[in-house]
């Protein structure tokens, strides 16, 4: 294949295994790889089931594309993977080690004999959802339905934690140039996720001038749910942990930001007519009172943007307004979910399961991106050796608000171009 003129060009050997940082020639994939691996067998915490091991390079189908991985996002699927929980990867591939990483900024190395939109030597970011294509809901439908959706780096053994990642060619997209290659890896997961939870449910779908509680709203999701409230006109209510993270959430543009450690209504529901329920009852309208201090007397929100799961989920169905949507994408406290259910029949609230996103909506937020109307919230990076640290901090709930990556090919921080990241090896 020839190859655009606008690549950089240098000298390298062509081997089978090199180490990180260094380049091969542009298009030339080695045997082998370095990766941060997870077997079956030593499933549980990411610094003891991440270990580096050398694997082979993935071989390519005809719709695939083999990425040079300059920088990785760090976010819960590697926790998840670690653990083997909600299920464990290899229940999925069923193959014998399971590489993580579900988020990527890098190169276009090789493509397969069928792809047309992309060449060897384009900058992309990767998202993160696989199908095979060929049934109604991917022609005509929601990809996100299709019996054959699957999460790469979660679903499938061939994640971003590894100096190349295989890829269908639909889960490409441009990256923004101006990000250096660790912003520009930290987003696309959680930004696309966020925006099919906000637009992509109708008709609750988010529209000009409505209230949003976003929860974890200083965290990967909950940034950039505030950035995309604002950006369509409405307006976020953002929950911490930590007074700390105050400023961080009113500075992307929250109109209230709530401490949850100000109130004492988290957990499962206690049981319905019991005195436990009465103080939980009280404590919970507390809270409510305390949107309504933002939002104006009587004004419940009409989105309640949720994640936390089980230590949420009853205040959460409480507080949207009725006829509203409570939408929900993962469970980091807790998957065994209970609410009072008079108030969302009577109320006829809606509660809406919503996993990632289809191209088209990837897409959407990622030219957001592009045209620099949203800021990744690049918290810390970390290198290559730490990975594994990263996910420890993420799971202890010890990572700095915004979004975390690590370098993987890219020699240092700061490089924006292939160039700089062979400048950068000299």
């Amino acid at each position: 294949m020839a190859l655009d003129i606008t690549i950089a060009q240098y000298d390298a050997p062509e081997k089978d295994l090199y180490e990180l940082g260094e380049m091969p020639p542009m298009g030339h994939v080695p045997k082998q790889m370095y990766a941060w691996a997870i077997r079956r067998e030593r499933h549980g915490e990411p610094n003891t089931a991440m270990v580096e091991e050398v694997v082979d390079v993935p071989e390519l189908d005809s719709q695939d594309v083999l990425v040079l991985v300059m920088a990785a996002g760090v976010n819960y699927n590697g926790v998840w993977a670690a653990l083997g929980q909600p299920i464990s990867p290899f229940d999925g591939h069923r193959q014998p080690y399971h590489i993580a990483g579900s988020d990527a900024a890098g190169i276009v190395w090789a493509v397969g004999d069928k792809v047309k939109r992309w060449k060897v030597g384009d900058e992309v970011v990767i998202h993160c959802n696989q199908d095979d294509g060929d049934d109604e809901e991917c022609n005509g439908g929601d990809p996100m339905y299709s019996p054959t959706q699957r999460i790469w780096g979660y679903e499938t053994p061939d994640g971003s934690f590894s100096q190349f990642t295989r890829v269908q060619s639909q889960q490409l997209m441009p990256r923004p140039k101006h990000l250096t290659w660790e912003e520009a890896a930290c987003y696309t997961l959680t930004l696309a996720t966020a925006y099919r939870m906000l637009f992509g449910h109708e008709p609750h779908d988010l529209k000009p001038g409505q209230n949003v509680l976003v929860w974890g709203a200083s965290g990967g999701l909950g940034s950039y749910a505030i950035q995309l409230i604002n950006t369509a006109g409405a307006n976020a209510i953002g929950v911490i942990s930590d007074e700390s993270k105050r400023d961080f959430v009113m500075d992307l543009g929250a109109k209230g930001v709530l401490n949850r450690k100000d109130f004492n209504c988290w957990g499962q529901l206690p049981k319905v007519g019991s005195e436990e329920y009465a103080t939980w009852f009280a404590e919970t309208r507390k809270f409510g009172k305390a949107i309504w201090d933002i939002t104006g007397k009587g004004v419940n929100v009409d989105m309640v943007f949720e994640h936390p799961g089980e230590s949420t989920f009853p205040v959460s169905t409480f507080v949207v307004k009725k006829g509203g949507m409570v939408v929900i994408c993962a469970g980091t406290t807790g998957f065994n979910l209970t609410f009072d259910v008079r108030y969302m029949w009577m109320h006829q609230k809606r509660l809406q399961g919503s996993h990632f996103a289809h191209l088209k909506q990837a897409s959407a937020a990622n030219k957001l991106m592009l045209e620099r109307r949203l800021d990744p919230c690049m918290s810390e990076v970390f290198a290559w050796n730490d990975l594994p640290e990263a996910h420890m901090k993420m799971m202890r709930n010890e990572h700095k608000p915004g979004n975390m990556a690590v370098l993987v090919q890219s020699p240092t921080t700061g490089l924006r171009t292939l160039e700089d990241a062979l400048d950068a090896r000299k």
